[in-house]
């Protein structure tokens, strides 16, 4: 394998240097292959997605499919228009120059994707680098292993290995590839990991663009609406059974409101995910990945449990099925490993407070999350929230909907990731902006080169300029 690997990273770094002056057109033909060769084998992609998480064919075209044919509309319409070099004002310096900024491909990718989103989170970094002419390495986690076997099968049928070429297999395949000296690496996955390729890239002094996870805080304060919050925030956590990097992670709530946002919370959850007899509709709940990450989520619920925490609501597993069923945590220790861990499951924790200022210390306690949710109807405590906390995104009285606007940069800030993606931030990600000054070639230099003869002889100067 490991031959293999360098192999095709070889024919790659020679590659490069050739896609480095593909036009518009020739970028927009290969994202508009990609795009059928996906159409194509929509079916298979719905069948990996339901084997490796139970995804329901409507889950799947929603987070997955449609998300990614939207991107690469979005791209196949603008990817001209992020190519054309952008004008830029003159300096004191270079009054007689043309400034320009050219977006340059970087060069030989690698793209290494986590199994919660298998389909969406490859393809969409990969549909940026098309389209700012690189080629690129995927590696697809061996976790989802039907969905990586789909996506290699349609990698292949799209492109030379020259070009794009996957690699499917465990974490020796990633450690072989992030050896090589790559001219960018987009990660998607955990913060612990994160360390890990960002430790590799250093020694190569190979850029990296990290999207990770944390924990996602949702502060909802005494003008909220619950039942609408209480629906989104239950759709938002509960999908693809919580295992979303930017699933709202714990609640801030005033104390004289948490009862109702939990009755409300259990209406919306039993109608989303739970059949007439209250049993979980396995046709519209996803499962937990496998069976470590359903001990994981059980040792955490049974460690906030022993600390003194409440279940409210839920509570119910099968190991059988790996399957828990959506959980809601009161009265939670904020010593509980479940408030030092990304949760990534369908378990809520939720935290009183008394004052705004108090709900903000509790955020700011804690590395920067890669998402914050606000509830509220209260426009100046919404401005004090914003102003007081730091997060890769925010949204104000909904939950995920940012992830969907290829127009708004997505992306972590610290511990929660670094650089951003989507639409042309993707397209940049991707690409070097390279300075390029055009000096005129007429001898100027008198006008152009202040002299050195005191003050009195830079302010003649400046005149002749003026």
């Amino acid at each position: 394998m490991t031959q293999t690997i360098n192999s095709v990273f070889e024919a790659q770094q020679k590659h490069k240097y050739t896609l480095r002056n593909s036009n518009a057109t020739q970028r927009i033909d290969k994202l508009k292959t990609l795009k059928a060769t996906i159409e194509k084998y929509e079916k298979d992609i719905y069948a990996a997605l339901q084997s490796d998480l139970r995804k329901s064919q409507f889950e799947a075209a929603v987070t997955e499919l449609i998300f990614i044919y939207g991107e690469l509309d979005f791209a196949i319409k603008n990817v001209g228009k992020w190519m054309k070099p952008k004008r830029v004002g003159k300096s004191l310096t270079s009054l007689m120059a043309k400034n320009r900024i050219y977006y340059e491909p970087k060069g030989a990718c690698l793209i290494i994707s986590p199994w919660n989103y298998p389909f969406q989170l490859m393809m969409s970094p990969l549909l940026s680098a098309i389209a700012a002419g690189n080629c690129a390495i995927l590696k697809p986690s061996e976790l989802s292993p039907a969905t990586s076997s789909i996506i290699n099968k349609i990698i292949k049928e799209c492109f030379e290995e020259q070009e794009i070429c996957c690699f499917e297999g465990d974490a020796s395949v990633s450690t072989a590839l992030l050896a090589l000296p790559f001219d960018h690496i987009f990660f998607t996955g955990s913060t612990a990991i994160g360390k890990v390729v960002m430790e590799a890239a250093a020694k190569n002094l190979t850029s990296v663009t990290l999207e990770l996870g944390g924990k996602s805080p949702t502060i909802i304060d005494e003008s909220a609406n619950l039942k609408k919050a209480a629906e989104k925030i239950a759709w938002g956590k509960l999908i693809n059974a919580g295992q979303t990097c930017i699933a709202p992670d714990y609640i801030l709530i005033p104390e004289s409101r948490q009862e109702e946002f939990v009755m409300e919370y259990a209406h919306a959850a039993n109608r989303l995910f739970f059949n007439s007899n209250q049993q979980i509709n396995e046709n519209a709940y996803a499962k937990i990945i496998n069976e470590r990450h359903f001990n994981r989520l059980t040792t955490l619920m049974d460690d906030a449990t022993e600390k003194g925490a409440k279940i409210a609501f839920g509570g119910g597993k099968d190991e059988a099925k790996q399957t828990i069923n959506p959980t809601v945590l009161t009265q939670v220790n904020l010593d509980s490993n479940i408030m030092k861990e990304e949760i990534f499951g369908p378990v809520l924790p939720i935290i009183t407070y008394q004052t705004s200022e108090e709900a903000i210390e509790q955020i700011n306690g804690r590395s920067k999350p890669l998402t914050l949710y606000i509830f509220s109807a209260n426009h100046k405590n919404i401005n004090h929230i914003i102003k007081n906390t730091s997060a890769g995104g925010t949204c104000v009285n909904d939950v995920l909907i940012h992830i969907s606007n290829p127009k708004l940069p997505f992306g972590g800030v610290n511990s929660s990731g670094m650089g951003s993606c989507h639409g042309f931030f993707g397209f940049k990600t991707f690409s070097h902006e390279r300075a390029i000054v055009f000096q005129s070639a007429m001898n100027m230099s008198n006008l152009i080169y202040p002299p050195y003869e005191g003050k009195h002889g830079l302010l003649k100067w400046l005149k002749k300029l003026m």
